[in-house]
């Protein structure tokens, strides 16, 4: 089996992401995820740019990390100075780190047009630098910026860029497709080029802006590549980074390279989840290996198929990512899938038992009415619960009230809910304040429950959908919500009907927190057993 470097950029690429910011907190816990993960190396930010980052170096090296190096990353040392009177050169010695990422421009259009340089300049000012770094005893990546680009345009230039790292002392030597525009057999073509003439680890940095960059980080790989940087799940400048958590399963499941210890596979999801949710992306259901969809059946025929041997419709087996495969509940579904769902409840029933019948029926009942349960199976084990009598409401409603506010400018506050209940007799009455009823619902209900259960203080809602069923009826139509909620390690969708958006968004945050109470009553009784 074959080594290649898994190089995690999420922490510096991920974050020039719109929309994320990450606090050097959040830094830290994204590293020893991805050191618990074991990718070789985590590129943490460059230290010559902004406090947040020196905070972050300072802190991490009292980290003990297992599996990887952290990376301060920075620029090659500018025009007209040496590197030792140059401050991002003298950052990145100062964040206290063994290993240094610098860039440096590898096409002609971006050192005369960009950085007003002339070639022999740059080819300097790339020399310098690693060089002066490798006298400091630090290990260097190289990373050709635009290198693909330069490499089409004048690849003469482009070699001798990738020479003057390499005669400086650099040990990796990353070709990076900066703007997303190379297509695999490109990337295949060039990257044989440059692993044919130099004796040194090649890598491969590569952008989705054509939606390619798996595909060419596997090109560069099978080209002869055997360093590979990337995000943990895509997310980064533009369109995104190569998705490490797609790349790292199709090289070392599907290629035999290995890239991260093979027993570390079975994290793959969960880091993937993790990371996203520190992020406060919501990870895309549909990403190949670890999302929620990647292994869901919805078909009756492909269930069937599934259920007598996976392979007839699933390309691995996801428990070796850490994924689950999941039968989707619909009318299309078939009774095998309810009956597995029924089965994770009451093993003891069986496929033609009164109950699966009548849970069945109420299915089609409610599907009728307008609810789905394919996307809510938090709500559709609820239901099974209560058809088969194993179910106790957790707490009694008595009232509650929104009121609707028109905010000020610069407030977003926009609703306050007050909420009465009561739970074993004992009455909690509160309000809160939203973005909006539900929102203000959802934190009112949180907060009485809280004095009750405490773990619910660990919820929050991650994603809201509003469908109207029946557009013909204007204001009076029927509307189905989901309501999407995690508690930082899992997430589950509970679904509510009605033709008051208010009462629908009520059933499914009903059914969300008493989901969550079921669960930490299950996993209670696992642990005491």
């Amino acid at each position: 089996m074959k080594k290649v470097t898994i190089f995690d950029s999420t922490l510096r690429d991920g974050a020039q992401a719109e929309g994320v910011s990450f606090s050097v907190e959040d830094k830290i816990k994204i590293a020893k995820a991805l050191d618990n993960l074991g990718v070789s190396y985590v590129e943490a930010g460059n230290p010559g740019s902004n406090p947040k980052d020196l905070e972050f170096f300072e802190r991490i090296s009292s980290v003990r990390l297992k599996n990887t190096r952290v990376v301060a990353f920075g620029s090659t040392r500018r025009r007209g100075i040496s590197p030792s009177e140059d401050g991002n050169v003298q950052a990145l010695i100062g964040a206290g780190v063994k290993t240094v990422a610098i860039f440096g421009k590898s096409w002609d259009f971006h050192v005369t047009d960009i950085i007003n340089a002339t070639l022999h300049e740059n080819i300097e000012m790339i020399y310098d630098t690693i060089l002066y770094l490798k006298e400091q005893g630090k290990e260097v990546i190289f990373d050709a910026e635009h290198f693909f680009d330069g490499y089409k345009a004048n690849p003469d230039y482009a070699i001798k860029t990738l020479d003057a790292a390499l005669q400086a002392g650099a040990d990796c030597l990353c070709l990076c497709d900066t703007n997303g525009g190379t297509f695999p057999h490109e990337i295949y073509d060039i990257t044989k080029t440059v692993t044919e003439r130099f004796d040194t680890v090649i890598g491969i940095h590569a952008h989705n802006d054509c939606g390619m960059a798996a595909a060419n980080t596997i090109m560069a790989v099978r080209a002869g590549a055997a360093h590979v940087q990337g995000t943990m799940t895509g997310f980064g400048e533009r369109c995104g980074n190569t998705s490490l958590s797609t790349v790292i399963p199709d090289l070392q499941l599907k290629l035999d390279y290995e890239c991260i210890p093979p027993e570390n596979m079975a994290l793959l999801t969960h880091t993937a989840r993790e990371v996203s949710e520190i992020a406060n992306l919501k990870l895309n259901e549909r990403d190949p290996f670890v999302g929620k969809t990647a292994f869901a059946h919805k078909g009756g025929m492909h269930i069937d198929g599934v259920s007598k041997n996976s392979k007839s419709f699933e390309h691995i087996d996801p428990a070796l990512v850490g994924n689950e495969r999941k039968f989707l509940t619909s009318e299309v579904a078939g009774r095998t899938t309810i009956l597995s769902m029924i089965q994770r409840i009451a093993p003891d029933i069986e496929k033609n038992s009164p109950e699966t019948i009548r849970i069945i029926d109420r299915l089609k009942e409610l599907e009728y009415e307008g609810y789905q349960f394919e996307g809510a199976e938090g709500g559709f084990e609820l239901l099974i619960r209560k058809e088969l009598g194993k179910y106790k409401p957790f707490f009694e409603l008595e009232t509650f009230k929104i009121i609707g506010e028109h905010p000020v400018m610069g407030d977003t506050q926009t609703a306050t809910a007050m909420i009465n209940l009561s739970v074993d007799g004992k009455t909690e009455i509160t309000a809160a304040e939203g973005d909006g009823p539900v929102n203000a619902l959802d934190k009112a209900l949180r907060k009485a429950l809280e004095v009750f259960y405490p773990s619910l203080s660990q919820v929050h809602l991650t994603d809201y959908k509003v469908r109207v069923l029946d557009s013909t009826s204007a204001t009076a139509s029927k509307v189905r919500v989901l309501i999407e909620s995690s508690d930082g390690d899992e997430s589950w969708t509970t679904v509510g009907v009605s033709k008051d958006i208010i009462e629908a968004s009520w059933k499914a945050l009903v059914d969300s927190i008493e989901y969550k109470l079921i669960k930490d009553i299950e996993k209670k009784f696992k642990d005491f057993l």
